[in-house]
């Protein structure tokens, strides 16, 4: 998938010189080697003039992002030159370079960047920057995916939890381009619960660890699921809290009525024999907000086991 940049052909051109312009003198038979030489040099021009005509790339080294006042930063450090090129727009969905398939990036809102004449990843096509999707507890960026990294071309997508307005400008020493998102609301916090992957190998309950993250009233159920779909951040995943999907790409609606928080996820819904589920971290993320006491989780298909009264309920697909 990473190729290098095609060398261009140019550095092998070799000019044609007709000997009727070349006088006479000049054209008796010099000596073998000389002859040899002199073709070598033409065919063969040195490496550094070669080295010389290669454009420079930008490679990216770190990627990051940290609330200010007022504002959401995600900073692109690159070694070598800026990237030649950068742009930043709105998007309905991102789109994998190449491929054209829709790459899943948590949030209500994508900002898709650009970046021309810049790589992310070394000869052995390993990231030079860290994680292709790394999750942020930040007021407005919830995730940065990667959406393609081929011939020089970079691109990435923002999730953010609302449209807001950004500014992106570059900076140096080292060289930046950095991108601030504006934040003009008000946000709440909400604990969002995830597997805790030591305490589960252990067999010590509970299975479940909480964080913290904000979302924006008044969607404050819809908002918790988006961040517990977005997966814990680096620094959570180092003390062992994962994100168990259990076949469920997202959330296709959230209904509180009576009590009752009415789940309805999408992709295949699958237990696999597992004592843990996605529905282990819904239910006890959902129960902690205000006016919520049961849980009930639909497939994609809007099937569950006990879909009326006051009850938890869980579709079939997700039993051991």
């Amino acid at each position: 998938m990473f190729l290098p940049p095609k060398r261009s052909l140019a550095v092998l051109a070799v000019p044609l010189v007709s000997l009727s312009a070349v006088p006479a003198a000049a054209t008796a038979a010099p000596p073998a080697a000389s002859v040899q030489a002199s073709v070598q040099a033409a065919v063969h021009p040195p490496a550094r003039a070669a080295v010389q005509a290669a454009p420079r790339v930008a490679t990216l080294v770190d990627l990051r992002a940290a609330h200010h006042p007022g504002l959401d930063r995600v900073v692109f450090e690159f070694r070598g030159p800026l990237p030649a090129r950068r742009s930043a727009r709105y998007v309905p969905r991102l789109i994998a370079d190449g491929s054209g398939r829709t790459v899943p990036v948590a949030g209500d809102a994508i900002l898709e960047l650009y970046f021309g004449g810049a790589t992310g990843h070394d000869d052995q096509g390993r990231p030079t920057y860290g994680p292709t999707r790394e999750t942020f507890a930040l007021p407005g960026v919830i995730q940065v995916v990667n959406a393609g990294d081929f011939e020089a071309d970079l691109t990435f997508g923002v999730g953010l939890s609302r449209k807001a307005s950004y500014r992106v400008y570059t900076l140096t020493r080292p060289n930046r381009v950095v991108v601030d998102i504006k934040t003009p609301y008000r946000t709440v916090p909400v604990r969002t619960y995830f597997l805790d992957s030591r305490a589960y190998a252990a067999g010590r309950r509970p299975y479940t660890a909480a964080v913290s993250r904000p979302v924006v009233p008044p969607s404050t159920a819809r908002g918790a699921l988006q961040r517990l779909f977005a997966g814990p951040t680096q620094a959570e995943y180092a003390k062992g809290l994962r994100f168990v999907a259990s076949g469920a790409t997202g959330v296709r609606s959230v209904v509180v009525r009576d009590r009752v928080a009415h789940v309805r996820l999408t992709g295949s819904l699958r237990g696999g024999g597992s004592a843990f589920t996605v529905a282990d971290e819904i239910t006890p993320t959902l129960k902690r907000l205000p006016g919520i006491r049961w849980v009930k989780i639909y497939d994609a298909d809007g099937r569950t086991e006990r879909p009326k009264g006051h009850s938890d309920s869980i579709p079939e697909s997700l039993e051991p």
